[in-house]
């Protein structure tokens, strides 16, 4: 049986997420870091996330987690998630969160830089508004 690297990850909050190495991988932050620090991957090292709070990190590592093998986004993958195509059961119940949640994970997603997640939480939005009046639009973004 292979051990798995580990890596923790603190979030704005204080918490701290012992996350397996090839799952934090999935975050472009994470390779970067790890890259530019020269830190070695059987390093038990903590890396500070301190625009990402405890519960939004929590559920972008059950992202990850369940994403860890997939292939890396391309340019068409929008255009597949916004026709429902290409996106999942299993994504589409995790999108379905109040408009706080998915703006955190879509702010999580670009500063973690994952891409994938990106895309489909903001194609969930433009989903959502496409079928809203001007004055729910108000309402949800506050203007």
């Amino acid at each position: 049986r292979e051990i798995m690297a580990n890596i923790k990850l603190q979030s704005s909050d204080g918490v701290i997420y012992a996350v397996d190495l090839r799952i934090a991988k999935c975050f472009g932050i994470i390779k970067t870091v790890m890259k530019i620090c020269k830190i070695p991957e059987d390093q038990d090292s903590v890396v500070p996330l301190p625009r990402v709070k405890g519960d939004i990190l929590l559920k972008i590592l059950s992202w990850a987690e369940h994403h860890v093998d997939d292939p890396e986004p391309n340019d068409d993958y929008v255009l597949l998630v916004g026709n429902n195509g290409g996106i999942s059961d299993w994504d589409a119940n995790f999108l379905n969160v109040d408009h706080r949640i998915l703006f955190d994970l879509i702010d999580a997603a670009d500063y973690l830089d994952i891409e994938g997640l990106e895309k489909m939480a903001c194609q969930t939005v433009s989903d959502r508004i496409k079928i809203k009046t001007i004055e729910e639009i108000r309402r949800v973004f506050n203007i």
